[in-house]
């Protein structure tokens, strides 16, 4: 059990509220299939040019017309595009254009249909009493904001989205930088240790106790990490005691 007493709980989504399964097995998968034919059909999109252009940062290079090895846009182009997706999602790379074009590929999943958001059983229930109780609820994970909108307006419990307070991705800064939880509490109006922290990951858990925040360690089905010396462990929301602000 853990015992919260502060006003803000900050999520991670996969491994913690949704299965690492629907992620990896579901939501991964159809953006290796889709992202050439949606690149082709949405070039000229000034939101995917502009992820086009921050993968072009990302991979170190000044525009994407010095990164891009062939004429805009060409077949040839397409191709060489999907291997370097493919490449960095191989590589699980945190990498913000890439995390901006999976999000628009999932955007258009979700509203064709194609995509429904998977929570663990739990989750929307106890999301839905925590804020009536006054609690505060945001999002941090390493997807695109706009992808996490997506993904909790689209979910088998409904919409989520009127319960969530903000959203934060890799634009606030890396999930194991302590910096970036520092300026996720500040940005929401609290203090450090009025903030709860819950993740699968331990060396993003680590990263927010040493920006002062609380912190729990995710144990779900499929989890990679099962223990932890410094972090109190939950298997359920449900096991995360919350004392109204």
């Amino acid at each position: 059990m853990i015992h919260f007493d502060g006003g803000l709980i900050l999520l991670d989504v996969e491994g913690t509220v949704s299965p690492l399964a629907f992620v990896h097995e579901v939501m991964f998968p159809f953006a290796r299939r889709q992202v050439a034919a949606f690149v082709e059909e949405h070039w000229a999109v000034p939101e995917v040019t502009a992820a086009l252009e921050q993968m072009a940062a990302d991979a170190g290079h000044a525009s994407l017309v010095q990164w891009y090895p062939f004429r805009l846009p060409s077949p040839e182009g397409f191709r060489w595009l999907e291997a370097q997706v493919h490449q960095w999602m191989d590589a699980d790379a945190k990498l913000t254009g890439l995390k901006q074009l999976q999000g628009l590929v999932w955007e258009q999943g979700f509203k064709s249909g194609a995509l429904c958001a998977t929570l663990f059983d739990e989750v929307a229930r106890v999301l839905r009493d925590w804020h009536a109780s006054g609690l505060q609820l945001r999002i941090y994970s390493s997807g695109s904001v706009r992808a996490q909108k997506m993904f909790f307006s689209h979910t088998r419990s409904g919409d989520l989205t009127p319960l969530l307070k903000g959203y934060y991705d890799t634009t606030t800064g890396p999930k194991r930088d302590a910096a970036s939880y520092r300026a996720i509490a500040a940005h929401a109006g609290f203090a450090p240790q009025d903030v709860l922290f819950l993740s699968d990951v331990t060396a993003e858990l680590d990263a927010a106790h040493s920006a002062g925040m609380q912190t729990g360690l995710a144990i779900r089905p499929g989890n990679r990490e099962t223990e932890s010396v410094q972090h109190p462990l939950f298997h359920s929301l449900h096991d995360i005691i919350t004392v109204c602000p």
